[in-house]
């Protein structure tokens, strides 16, 4: 309870979201208890350490359009959030291409030849608008092509995308492509490149923000910063149960205490949420929750001797010979991620189901495949490998498949007459949020919480604008470049999943 004998606030869930409602709340001396099943804070955000190398989970930068989300970073970790260059590839069809994809580089990698049948595919599709009504595309396939040409999404889309999320590009919602690839006009791009006319084109970010000792170094600080402020942060509890009376929850239980609460602001999965609700909810809601779907990985990290394998931040890998969808470099990230100079520490990230032949690999196994993948890549041979360690994240990505839209809105109509429960973040709303976006909504969710605002949480990252385009930090932060700054215009098209 609070001081005044008023019963706490609950934040579900210790991840980006759920650390930033319960760092405000106690900020404002609010009573808040957060409940976070994993005995680490951040969730799918959070910075790993094995035997001294730090490793992130899917690669979390900081950058954001919101003044707000900046200003908190920059309260929390100060000095310690770093300034870091942007480098990033495509390994496709045994070559190298820079991400976002540069016209020149795409001409001496792909070729004349098939950048001329890209260019026709692109035309084609630009007489096809032109010659009916325009109507939404419905299907990830259908939202690229219409966008960029069949033959880009062949070479650029469909292999990878479908490596990513297990499924065909046609069960895909359109929603998905509109907030994961940019919206930038495929002969714009041309011109700026070959008349130097860039317009009104702009880069995607090619600096960001990064905390020194990993992502997880922002969670850990918000936390301390909420049990320094009176809170609490109870690690190792899952949430067992929400129990309702009438159209409010009246308390949470978890590893077998009850705890009344005034409010509950939860980054639980929708999915989650629904099967906790004690009495349980209508038939019809469960079943939506029940179809909402979701896509797992895990991360192999390798410790490889010898210096770095390549300069890049992380790799995107097409090629369909391998399980491996991205590799992420940690040294590059920050030094400190690396705690000896004569070793780096790559992460191979592999996109499954929970309980597919991947998932239940065993680590021995994972760290095997994981060394041979490294070296048919190409990017270092198999002896030079020493150790590996893997972790496992369930609900890494939520599901845009055909009925997801459908399910959430009867989920949504059934959590609407439940008044002091609130839904935030990534798997709280089933969206596929970044972490900006996330504590955004926790933001959000509190003033209606405490200050009797209307927001409405599911409308945040909701226009379809894209999340990336520039945004140079500014702050007078250290400044710890890794690489030259990639300049020049640049076409986003592959909708690789970034965090």
């Amino acid at each position: 309870m609070g001081e005044d004998g008023s019963e706490p606030f609950a934040v579900l869930g210790g991840g980006p979201a759920g650390l930033t409602a319960g760092y405000v709340l106690a900020r404002d001396e609010r009573a808040v208890v957060v409940f976070e099943a994993d005995t680490q804070v951040g969730g799918l955000a959070r910075t790993v350490v094995r035997d001294g190398y730090r490793f992130d989970l899917g690669g979390h930068r900081f950058f954001t359009k919101s003044a707000e989300v900046q200003t908190l970073w920059e309260q929390v970790l100060g000095e310690e959030l770093l300034v870091r260059d942007r480098l990033s590839r495509i390994f496709w069809r045994g070559r190298f291409i820079d991400y976002p994809l540069r016209l020149g580089d795409v001409v001496r990698k792909v070729g004349p030849l098939e950048l001329t049948r890209c260019s026709a595919s692109y035309g084609l599709a630009v007489a096809r608008r032109g010659r009916r009504r325009r109507r939404a595309p419905e299907t990830f396939e259908q939202w690229v092509c219409d966008r960029f040409g069949r033959r880009l999404f062949e070479l650029f889309f469909k292999s990878y995308t479908e490596k990513v999320w297990g499924v065909s590009t046609s069960e895909i919602r359109a929603e998905w492509a509109a907030q994961r690839i940019r919206t930038l006009s495929f002969s714009r791009v041309v011109r700026a490149a070959l008349l130097n006319d860039g317009g009104d084109v702009r880069s995607l970010i090619e600096r960001f923000h990064y905390p020194r000792l990993g992502p997880g170094q922002m969670w850990e600080a918000m936390a301390a910063e909420i049990v320094g402020a009176g809170g609490q942060v109870r690690l190792g509890t899952r949430v067992t149960a929400l129990e309702l009376a009438g159209d409010r929850v009246a308390a949470v239980h978890g590893s077998g205490e009850r705890v009344a609460v005034s409010q509950v602001v939860s980054s639980l999965a929708l999915r989650d949420v629904v099967a906790l609700a004690d009495p349980p909810p209508p038939p019809a809601v469960r079943a939506a929750a029940a179809g909402l779907r979701y896509r797992d990985f895990l991360t192999v990290a390798l410790v490889v001797r010898g210096e770095d394998l390549f300069p890049d931040n992380w790799i995107y890998v097409h090629d369909p010979d391998v399980r491996v969808g991205r590799i992420q470099n940690f040294r590059a990230w920050s030094e400190a991620m690396v705690p000896d100079p004569d070793r780096t520490c790559v992460g191979l990230e592999y996109f499954c189901f929970e309980g597919d032949e991947l998932w239940n690999a065993g680590d021995a196994e994972l760290v095997a495949r994981a060394t041979r993948e490294l070296d048919a890549i190409g990017l270092a041979d198999a002896a030079r490998v020493e150790r590996g360690h893997v972790v496992r994240v369930p609900k890494a990505y939520p599901i845009y498949d055909a009925d997801y839209d459908a399910r959430v809105a009867t989920i949504r109509a059934w959590l609407a007459g439940i008044e002091n429960l609130q839904q935030i973040g990534r798997n709280g709303l089933h969206r596929y949020n970044n972490s900006d976006h996330s504590m955004l909504t926790a933001l959000r969710a509190v003033e209606n919480a405490c200050h009797g605002a209307e927001h409405d949480l599911w409308a945040v990252n909701a226009d379809g604008e894209y999340h990336e385009e520039a945004r140079v930090p500014e702050q007078p932060y250290r400044d710890a470049p890794v690489t030259p700054a990639l300049r020049g215009d640049a076409l986003a098209v592959t909708g690789q999943p970034i965090e």
